[in-house]
């Protein structure tokens, strides 16, 4: 097996790495989304300090912690928010709760400090308290440190103020244009569907060329392509999460149920594809590869590749009469490869990989278009071969 050369490239230097990295980070930081939840938070903020001060009795001597609490159920979407402020206040309530129990151990030292981070951390370990456990040890500390002669009058305005803080976030990020992340998880969905059929067409392109190929980089894209599928379901869960207890999800339907089913397809196009490049990688390059692709199989090989890439690339295309004619087109050049490679002499000491990858492109096949009928079929080469 031949292997080809790969060019070395002197890495960049240190500065410039920082550089880069201090420029992607200015640059997601600055992104409208954060700009968006920075306003919200800076709005929240401003009109919990601005009503803090007509709380009710010693409530108003601690206007501070509103605009924490408001900062607190600050969050990408409202039933994050939602649930993020109920379970900080859960968490502000046992924290104080824990050190009114041990004031009656007396005054703070160090002792009585150090039995309330223990129990707060063990308490911090409660099911379903999710970012309020944090605040258990916290609340508890600074209600025994800060509170000082008047744990009463502290605890009262500290959970107060917090949970007006928190309402008023709540009620912003509800009203202030709550964010759809809809369009991101549709971009995604397309941009993984392209580049899978990329994959596909680079691999056909490869097989078509004199061996060792000339283009190699498909042959390192396994990763990527998982990389990119996981990324596409966070997009997709994202957008699910954003929708819950937003009130525009009603002025902008989408059908996330769908969303979730092309993102499943696409997972299992992602796994048959990166076994497709393992196995051309390792024949092309890898020594001691038992597996060989006859020189004949070559062209009609890549042309089945390049047809299933076709009618992925197309599975969003309005025209049902261009997908079928793809659909059908790739399945013939399937079938007359899978009927070649059934009647050709197989070696014993180096046996064909065509069936293998024959199997998964006939797969791939059936996942990229779910929604023509399908009947049960055999695989082509007749056989369950392994990829």
């Amino acid at each position: 097996m031949l292997t080809p050369e790969k060019t070395a490239s002197s890495p960049p230097s240190a500065p410039r790495r920082w550089a880069r990295k201090l420029s992607s980070a200015v640059s997601a930081a600055m992104l409208w989304p954060r700009l968006h939840l920075a306003l919200k938070a800076a709005l929240a903020a401003g009109t919990a300090f601005a009503i803090a001060p007509f709380m009710p009795g010693s409530a108003a001597e601690y206007p501070y912690y509103a605009p924490l609490g408001a900062l607190v159920a600050m969050y990408e979407n409202v039933a994050g928010s939602m649930r993020q402020g109920l379970q900080t206040l859960a968490g502000l309530a046992i924290g104080i709760g824990l050190a009114f129990v041990l004031f009656s151990l007396g005054a703070p030292s160090p002792l009585t400090v150090a039995v309330v981070m223990g129990l707060g951390v063990i308490l911090a370990g409660l099911p379903r308290i999710g970012s309020g456990r944090d605040w258990i040890p916290t609340a508890a500390l600074l209600v025994l440190l800060v509170g000082g002669h008047n744990p009463d009058t502290f605890s009262f305005g500290y959970l107060v103020q917090m949970g007006v803080g928190v309402t008023v976030g709540i009620i912003v990020n509800l009203l202030v244009f709550p964010p759809l992340h809809f369009r991101a998880a549709a971009v995604s969905i397309a941009e993984l569907r392209h580049a899978l059929a990329q994959q596909l067409w680079d691999m056909g392109q490869a097989l078509k060329e004199s061996w060792p190929p000339e283009h190699e980089d498909w042959s390192r894209r396994s990763d990527a392509l998982a990389a990119h599928a996981r990324s596409v379901r966070l997009a997709v869960e994202k957008a699910d999460a954003s929708r819950q207890a937003n009130p525009r999800r009603r002025l902008h339907p989408r059908d996330l149920d769908l969303d979730y089913r092309n993102l499943r397809d696409l997972e299992r196009l992602t796994f048959h594809i990166q076994d497709v490049t393992q196995v051309l990688s390792d024949v092309i390059w890898a020594d001691g590869t038992p597996f060989v692709i006859p020189r004949a199989s070559t062209e009609p090989l890549g042309d089945a590749v390049t047809s299933v890439g076709d009618v992925l690339d197309a599975t969003e295309d309005s025209d049902p009469q261009r997908r079928a004619e793809l659909v059908d087109s790739a399945e013939a050049a399937i079938s007359a490869l899978a009927a070649r490679a059934g009647s050709e002499p197989h070696r014993e000491d180096a046996p064909s990989a065509v069936e293998s990858i024959l199997v998964s492109l006939h797969r791939m096949l059936r996942v990229a278009r779910p929604a023509l009928p399908e009947a049960p079929q055999a695989d082509p080469s007749g056989t369950r071969a392994a990829g």
